[in-house]
């Protein structure tokens, strides 16, 4: 695959994203306006910029991974009125990844006509450069748009894995070749298992962001994110995303957590987090996770502290999606 082919291929998906689709009906950019204009939040949530992009973004983004209908065949109807709820509520930061189901596609039936208004994320769990190349051209038109405001490689567990991906014909060529050709602005590295392989990540390689696993029983984990990732990323200025923060819902079992609003303002009080991303199971959820946003104040330590204590026996409910590891 040559670069001038793979251009030409973004620049055929790039005039698919002039006009898209909403419901049934088309819009053009001058409509998409009108349509913003109308969904501007009676309260804003608080707003951070992420690490040393310049990019200011909201403290909570929408999640196309998880028990939520975006990543759900046969689940369109809902999953684009999920979408046009997120926009309603001032959501402007969308994440999905190319192995995620429909979710680059759901998305890319709605937010095209929304582009320069919002900051869209996809990832490659590809270690290689040809197979990251042809990761982000799917992606590219499945989201019907010709860049990118983030990409990231996801899921980065294992020391062999950095290797290839840092080696000859490793994925970040890929990223390197991209963002010269202006098809991605920004770069990262995900995981949700093994915080030192994403610390290596971020001292061996300058990406703008990486998104981790935060939540407020990490800290009795025997290998820590908040610990291992997180003092780096700020001697960096590195952009941070919190995932898995209420852990798909099990730290609100009965003796755990009361609600988001301790699961979130946790993660968010943690020095160095700019932003988190949080699935939603339907409209109604996402609209009480973005009263908790909306409403954020930074925990104090003694209020942290009595979160952690809460989560002291949450055991695997808390951390059941690094258990393999």
């Amino acid at each position: 695959m040559s670069d001038k082919t793979t251009r030409r291929n973004f620049l055929i998906a790039g005039t698919a994203a002039a006009v898209t689709v909403v419901g049934s009906k088309a819009v053009t950019q001058q409509q998409s306006q009108v349509f913003l204009s109308q969904y501007i939040p009676n309260q804003l949530m608080p707003e951070r910029v992420l690490g040393n992009t310049g990019i200011s973004l909201p403290i909570l983004g929408l999640g196309g991974a998880g028990k939520t209908p975006i990543s759900k065949v046969g689940r369109e109807k809902e999953a684009i009125a999920l979408i046009e709820k997120a926009l309603n509520l001032g959501i402007r930061y969308y994440d999905t990844a190319a192995d995620y189901g429909p979710s680059e596609s759901h998305f890319g039936k709605i937010l095209p006509a929304y582009r320069h208004d919002l900051f869209l994320n996809s990832k490659t769990a590809a270690r290689d450069r040809d197979g990251a190349w042809r990761d982000l051209e799917r992606s590219l038109q499945r989201l019907n748009t010709d860049y990118l405001d983030s990409w990231q490689l996801h899921h980065v567990s294992f020391e062999d894995e950095l290797d290839e991906i840092f080696g000859k014909n490793g994925a970040i060529k890929a990223i390197e070749e991209a963002k010269a050709q202006k098809i991605i602005k920004f770069s990262g590295i995900t995981g949700h298992h093994e915080p030192d392989i994403i610390a290596q990540g971020l001292q061996k390689y300058p990406f703008d962001n990486t998104l981790i696993s935060l939540n407020a029983a990490d800290v009795h984990h025997p290998r820590p994110f908040a610990t291992k990732v997180l003092p780096i990323a700020q001697a960096k200025n590195i952009g941070v995303i919190a995932m898995k923060v209420p852990a798909y819902g099990r730290l609100f079992k009965p003796g755990i957590l009361e609600g988001m609003h301790q699961a979130m303002g946790y993660t968010l009080s943690l020095p160095g987090v700019h932003c988190c991303i949080i699935a939603a199971e339907n409209p109604e959820q996402l609209e009480s996770n973005i009263r908790v946003a909306r409403t954020f104040q930074p925990l104090n330590e003694k209020q942290m502290k009595e979160i952690e204590q809460l989560t002291a026996n949450a055991g695997e409910d808390g951390s059941f999606f690094r258990k393999w590891t």
